[in-house]
């Protein structure tokens, strides 16, 4: 992605409406749920990883066990957690290599109230980005998602895998 990031409005509102009462997205992707026609990017059969719908910056990307876990703790043994560590780490390392990157994002959101199931974002800040608009401010949703056609996003998970085969 070249050239200016085309943003447009998000709804919030909406959106925490829909994961606060809505069926788990994550484990709809996993199912195949046609309403939740992600990009896949990366899955070994336990883990899968693929493009945020509401990405706010360009190669935004989520890691996430399939086996429906809500706690970024306790709910994985040491090795379940290095295991998916590992796979963060590749992704972000295979983001880097398609995207223009200045830093890299790791986080892990959700609750018990909405978003339950873990994942990680990987979100990689594309360089020259004024340092008022980095860090949350590039995270925040409510300040513009990313406008990208199908065939765009489609063309980036194919890079992104590329980069993760490479």
């Amino acid at each position: 992605m070249t050239g200016p990031i085309k943003r447009v409005p998000f709804d919030v509102e909406n959106y925490s409406r829909r994961s606060r009462t809505g069926p788990c997205f994550i484990c709809a992707i996993v199912s195949g749920d046609p309403a939740q026609p992600e990009e896949i990017v990366y899955d070994d059969g336990e883990h899968i990883a693929f493009l945020a719908r509401f990405a706010a910056l360009p190669g935004y990307v989520l890691v996430a066990p399939k086996a429906h876990i809500e706690h970024v703790v306790r709910d994985l043994t040491e090795n379940q957690f290095v295991a998916v560590m590992r796979i963060v780490r590749q992704v972000a390392l295979a983001l880097e290599a398609s995207v223009p990157c200045e830093r890299t994002y790791l986080l892990s959101l959700g609750s018990q109230q909405g978003n339950a199931h873990l994942h990680w974002h990987v979100a990689a800040l594309p360089p020259g980005v004024p340092y008022e608009q980095q860090q949350y401010h590039a995270l925040m949703a409510e300040n513009g998602i990313i406008e990208h056609t199908p065939e765009e996003a489609a063309a980036l998970a194919t890079t992104i895998r590329n980069a993760l085969d490479a």
